[in-house]
């Protein structure tokens, strides 16, 4: 079985953690294209493909932080899910929070996955592959529209 590339949104503001994300995923030699916002409103925009994002090929998966400024990830994970365009989307929570309030509340939102970031670069590349392992070869993803 070999991993098929997806197109994924990650939406985060910190830009140590997308260093981090980008070289893991490198580091995993794989072949996803990730695109980056940096806050709530950045990110519907991109989904939506409107303004600046208008043209863009749509995502098959969303990973996205809570933290964000303009929209937290909270109000962007409810507006996917209530959006009959992007509500098949897959959204993974992938923040540091530890908190169990928002493990539920993202999972009552709709989030496929909730994924604590850790701190640490070589665990962040277990996770990444792990991840990826499961999101390319084991679970199957809707087309994208």
């Amino acid at each position: 079985m070999t991993a098929t590339a997806i197109e994924i949104l990650l939406a985060e503001d910190n830009d140590d953690d997308v260093v981090m994300i980008r070289e893991a995923f490198e580091d995993a030699n794989l072949a996803n294209i990730v695109h980056v916002v940096n806050d709530g409103e950045e990110a519907l925009e991109y989904l939506r493909r409107t303004g600046r994002y208008r043209g863009v090929r749509p995502p098959g998966l969303v990973l996205l932080d809570i933290n964000m400024p303009k929209k937290d990830g909270f109000e962007v994970l409810d507006e996917i899910k209530a959006d009959p365009q992007l509500r098949h989307l897959p959204v993974i929570v992938l923040t540091t929070s530890h908190r169990e309030e928002d493990v539920v509340r993202s999972y009552s939102g709709g989030a496929a996955t909730y994924v604590t970031k850790p701190i640490d670069f070589r665990e962040f590349q277990q996770v990444v592959r792990q991840f990826e392992l499961y999101w390319t070869l084991v679970a199957r993803l809707p087309e994208p529209t």
